[in-house]
């Protein structure tokens, strides 16, 4: 099995706290139905800065499973919360090992 990063962008902020919960629970939900292949449930991220200047948008999260093949991590993704945003993106990433 491999071990693969889930690269989180865009998703909307939360407008309170009730919305915050909810956006939560649903996380939760899909965090919880990837059962053992959850290796590092990850985090979502705060201020960051560009150093290079050139590229793609601000990753937001990140999260690592491991899985058999990219294919069965990119299936994996089915219902991630992130993925109902209309400017929710992942990118999947399979870890070499070192």
């Amino acid at each position: 099995m491999a071990k693969f990063l889930y690269a989180y962008s865009g998703g909307i902020t939360a407008a309170n706290e009730e919305e915050r919960s909810a956006r939560m629970q649903k996380w939760q939900t899909w965090l919880n139905g990837l059962g053992p292949a959850l290796v590092d449930m990850g985090a979502p991220f705060a201020q960051s800065q560009s150093v290079h200047g050139k590229g793609g948008g601000k990753l937001t999260g990140y999260s690592i499973v491991e899985a058999g093949s990219l294919d069965e991590a990119v299936r994996l993704t089915k219902g991630l919360p992130i993925l109902e945003d209309a400017d929710g993106s992942v990118e999947v990433y399979e870890a070499i090992s070192m």
